[in-house]
Parts: structure tokens; C-alpha cells; sequence
């Protein structure tokens, strides 16, 4: 498997466990998978994490409601990680082997390149260095040979620096009245679930959320290799 399918693999998954293919995934559950990628939580452990709360779910006699988000299996995924670290298949034992066309990591670095540009013109921003740098920093991520885009590591490492930037910009951007309103919906949103979550969870969380809300307000692309 390629570890770069973490995303998709994920919300596949729980599309088959709550049985409805059509089921879209929130913002808040966008930022949830990966505030676990980001903390090294195996693929394995969330995928076994949201069997298991299904199962406890479907075992209930009483269901007062559908399961509507992947929060609900957060305590379920942070047990089943514990776990397989016990049992000696933690994070080391991913499957890390990233491969990707070259032209497809080619053609992914030029669309982000023109949607940050895009992006710079529809909102006229005044500071566009910061735009134009990371454009032409894909722009030469696109023309690298062919043994550089293979040390996916380094990439990916490349790739993460530079979207750093552009979410330091995108908040730099933000107004007072989008961020509380990002803020409010991320509170109505993790309400039912913070109970499931330690205090760092939901800082990291809730960082992971806004600097997501953010990013999308601004037109900004992803730029990690696991959103290709």
C-alpha cells in the first residue's frame, strides 16, 4: 500500500463501516485524519479503530443517532494505536514506500503552482512574495530529475516547508470575522466529542481545522504528497 493513500484509505473506510458510499467527509473530519498522520498514528490503528466503534455501535440497543462523523471513533483509533505499539507494530511497521509517476508529481507541483497564482490575482493580495515564491519553488519541484522526485522523503519534507508559508499568509489574510466564524463552526462541530480527546488532541486539532479553513477561504491548495 502506498502510505500516501492515508487520506483516502481512511475515508473509504469509514464510508464502507457506516454503509453509505455517498457519505462526504467534514472539514473537521478532514483535519482529524490529519492531526493522526501528523502524530505518526499507523494507518492500520485508525482503520481497525473505526471497525471497533462501529461494532460497539451497531452492538447498542438503543442507536439515538447515526454515526456522522469520524470523531466518534477517535478513542477507538488512539486505543487500537496503543495497542499495536505494545505489540510491537507501531509507526515503524508502515508501509513507507511511497511510488508516484514523476509526470504526475510533475503535473500535481504546475496545478498548485497555477492556483496559487490564481489565487494571488482574485485577491489582489498587496504582499505577493510569499505567492510567487512558493510558485516558482513548484515550478522547480516540476523541472527536478528524475532521481530527485524519487527521495519521495525529501519531497514530501520540501513540500511541507512551503505550505507552512502559505498558511502563515493565509491567517496573516484572514479577517476577524471569518476566523470567529471558523472558530464557531469548529466549536459546534467538536462539541459532541470533546470528551473523547485529551487536551492536546483538541489543541492540535483545532490548529489543524483553522489553518484548513483558512487555506480553502484563500483559494490556497494543499501542497503534501497526500493530497495528490
Amino acid at each position: 500500500m502506498n502510505y500516501f493513500n492515508y487520506f483516502t484509505e481512511i475515508e473509504e473506510h469509514f464510508q464502507r463501516a457506516r454503509g453509505t458510499a455517498t457519505f462526504l467527509l467534514s472539514p473537521l473530519d478532514w483535519a482529524l485524519i490529519e492531526t493522526w498522520k501528523d502524530a505518526g498514528v499507523p494507518l492500520a490503528a485508525v482503520l481497525k479503530g473505526i471497525d471497533r466503534a462501529f461494532e460497539k455501535w451497531r452492538a447498542r440497543k438503543r442507536r439515538v443517532r447515526a454515526v456522522n462523523s469520524l470523531a466518534y471513533c477517535t478513542q477507538e483509533v488512539l486505543d487500537a494505536a496503543r495497542r499495536l505499539s505494545e505489540e510491537g507494530g507501531g509507526a515503524g511497521s508502515r508501509e513507507v514506500e511511497p511510488s508516484f509517476p514523476h509526470q504526475q508529481l510533475r503535473d500535481y507541483f504546475l496545478r498548485n503552482a497555477g492556483l496559487i497564482g490564481q489565487a494571488q490575482a482574485e485577491r489582489q493580495a498587496e504582499n505577493s512574495e510569499p505567492y510567487q515564491r512558493t510558485s516558482q519553488a513548484l515550478e522547480q519541484l516540476a523541472a527536478a530529475s528524475d532521481e530527485e522526485l524519487s527521495d519521495t522523503e525529501a519531497v514530501e519534507q520540501r513540500l511541507a516547508v512551503l505550505e507552512g508559508k502559505l498558511i502563515a499568509v493565509a491567517l496573516q489574510e484572514a479577517s476577524e470575522e471569518a476566523m470567529l466564524s471558523a472558530r464557531r463552526e469548529m466549536d459546534r462541530q467538536l462539541a459532541p466529542h470533546r470528551h473523547k480527546m485529551t487536551a492536546e488532541q483538541l489543541a492540535r486539532l483545532e490548529r489543524q481545522y483553522l489553518e484548513r479553513e483558512c487555506l480553502q477561504a484563500a483559494g490556497l491548495p494543499r501542497l503534501s504528497l497526500f493530497y495528490l
